[in-house]
């Protein structure tokens, strides 16, 4: 018998005008990349945290946290290597935005806690992706072509832990409502490059 699925597929792709605006300022994308890593070993924690009795969250999203912050501490060798200082960086709204349609009581909020880290990690995947090809320097480029093979499995385990609580259908028509409303937050480039702007 065949597992039931669903299908994850951003509702649009990033603008060229990103890729410009990133590859032309990559310090402040690799600063905002550092951010990001911790974050998302965070946002691991936090269900941990949130759901400590799931045990199959916990097995699933206690190594995830460690493999983000290794991530993290990868990161943090390139800024060093090219002398980029370690500083902070305003926030661009898209995290926010999204957690705004995370809705509060469960179970919807545990189905939507993992799919919009699903996609995150699926715009992740896109967008690190496009930096291993325009990044301006070939050790860049090589990190982070690596690094989308591990978004990829990062979106994948949020989106096999959200049909392993919840029926397919229910995890494809919550997904469908998510993704556009992800694109819009994209649709307008924020005025600082960020991975996520």
């Amino acid at each position: 018998m065949l597992a039931a699925v669903a299908t994850l597929q951003l509702a649009a792709p990033t603008s060229e005008a990103w890729i410009e605006q990133a590859t032309q300022h990559i310090d402040l994308i690799l600063l905002d990349h550092a951010n990001c890593e911790k974050k998302a070993a965070g946002n691991a924690l936090s269900l941990l945290f949130r759901y400590p009795a799931n045990g199959q969250l916990v097995e699933a999203l206690s190594p995830l946290a460690r493999e983000e912050l290794q991530h993290f501490e990868r990161v943090h060798r390139h800024l060093q290597r090219l002398g980029i200082p370690v500083k902070p960086l305003s926030a661009a709204p898209y995290a926010s935005r999204l957690n705004q349609h995370l809705r509060r009581p469960e179970p919807e909020h545990l189905l939507d806690a993992l799919l919009l880290a699903a996609i995150i990690e699926a715009r992740s995947h896109e967008r690190l992706g496009l930096l291993g090809i325009h990044a301006p320097e070939a050790e860049l480029r090589q990190f982070y072509l690596w690094l989308t093979a591990a978004e990829e499995r990062h979106l994948q385990l949020y989106l096999d832990l959200a049909l392993a609580h919840f029926p397919a259908e229910q995890v494809q028509q919550r997904l469908d409502a998510l993704l556009p409303i992800e694109a819009e937050i994209l649709s307008t480039l924020y005025p600082e490059p960020r991975v996520h702007s």
